[in-house]
């Protein structure tokens, strides 16, 4: 079962924004009060048992089930006929908002996300609907629940292999899109291993450096437009809050934050490109960025979208163009030589790999990325124990359906997630 997520923006009437906001207003109160629901119930269980808070205590009877998503779904029901407001919005989007929520909580108790947020004004950006009917689209639009029918400004063909599943309405500084759920009822297997092997190691002096001893430098996307940011927000300091020129400014700071999200992406899906160009087999470090993210060098790491272009966008494109894609592990790349296997021991500010044991003498990124190919060869033949013969002649037949299926995508380099 093959399954894509395809962006497209909408073009709705006034009246369609009208509901599109109302819709969100609606699923943000309802996140709001389930997650204070939830709250309430932790808290009432925090409470020494010898001593009360001494500003206030969270009263609720001892065997008070917690409100699970299924619990808070039937209540969502019930309080249908206390609040008519719920009536107005389709009951399966209101249901996946409680979806959503018990997803965002089950990673917090499982310590992979911080705890969930309550959801001010305008924060509420996109809801789905979990069920399509199977004639929605049109050359003209698609047909959505209560919205009706929709301008859609179609950048592709959607092949007639793929049924729509799902869609979710954003809303974002440039208008509204809505992300379809395509499904197809085929089996892709992975893509093997073949061809020319490239080990990439990312970084921030160079964004990347490969094996072969291409080194791409980092582009600043936040600092070229930092000085127009820094003017907008000091002025938005003297607007009063939810005023029309406060949320004009508003506006005008998210549309640029989304030009440098884009100009980010459209970077690093043109670099995917060329990567996939030049090598068949592409290994890159297993790294958690998250931890980067976090130390004195966070700006930076996050204005490279290093994450971004690792976890989500290489391997999508490797995936189209036929490349294998693997992760080795990251630990002691920069400490090891390529050419004899010693150790070489070196702190950040050496930037050069010098080996006494074997004269081996080259840019520290670069020899990183040659331990980064030899590990992901190592990997190769241990898991499939020599060469795999016969696998470009495999590869060469699926290569054809997706170009039947990612043909009409192949030259584009933003929306494709």
């Amino acid at each position: 079962m093959l399954n894509m997520m395809w962006e497209f923006k909408l073009e709705p009437t006034a009246e369609q924004v009208l509901g599109i906001e109302h819709t969100l207003d609606v699923c943000r109160n309802v996140w709001n009060f389930a997650l204070r629901e939830r709250k309430d119930w932790l808290n009432s269980r925090k409470c020494p048992a010898n001593t009360c808070s001494i500003r206030h205590e969270f009263i609720l009877p001892a065997d008070a089930p917690f409100p699970t998503y299924a619990r808070q779904c039937k209540a969502l029901t019930k309080a249908k006929s206390d609040f008519p407001k719920l009536k107005t919005v389709n009951a399966q989007v209101l249901q996946q908002v409680l979806r959503k929520l018990e997803a965002s909580w089950e990673s917090w108790r499982l310590k992979r996300s911080g705890f969930p947020r309550f959801k001010k004004f305008g924060r509420m950006r996109s809801f789905v609907f979990p069920q399509m009917l199977k004639s929605c689209i049109t050359e003209e639009g698609i047909k959505l629940p209560q919205l009706g029918w929709v301008r859609v400004r179609w950048s592709r063909e959607i092949p007639d292999l793929f049924t729509v599943k799902q869609a979710r309405v954003v809303r974002k500084a440039s208008g509204y899109f809505v992300m379809l759920s395509l499904q197809a009822d085929i089996d892709i297997p992975a893509v093997v291993p073949h061809g020319h092997s490239v080990g990439i190691d990312v970084g921030l002096e160079y964004f990347l450096s490969t094996s072969d001893g291409e080194q791409v430098q980092r582009p600043r996307f936040f600092n070229e437009l930092h000085r127009k940011l820094k003017l907008l927000q000091r002025r938005l300091k003297t607007k009063q809050k939810k005023s029309v020129n406060w949320l004009k400014l508003q506006k005008k700071i998210a549309r640029v934050h989304q030009r440098i999200a884009d100009t980010r992406k459209d970077w690093h899906f043109k670099l995917a490109h060329h990567l996939c160009d030049n090598a068949g087999v592409i290994f890159v470090e297993d790294l958690d960025f998250r931890i980067m993210a976090k130390g004195m060098l966070g700006k930076h790491t996050l204005d490279a979208g290093l994450g971004q272009f690792t976890n989500q966008i290489l391997p999508w494109v490797c995936f189209k163009r036929d490349v294998y894609y693997g992760k080795v592990d990251a630990r002691g790349t920069s400490q090891e030589c390529p050419d004899c296997g010693s150790g070489v021991r070196k702190d950040l500010s050496t930037r050069i790999h010098h080996c006494h044991n074997c004269g081996s003498i080259k840019p520290r990124d670069v020899a990183a990325g040659q331990v980064i190919c030899s590990r992901g060869q190592r990997q190769i033949e241990n898991a499939c124990g020599g060469d795999a013969t016969g696998a470009e002649a495999t590869q060469s037949s699926w290569h054809l359906m997706k170009q039947e299926l990612f043909g009409a995508t192949q030259g584009l380099s933003t929306h494709n997630l």
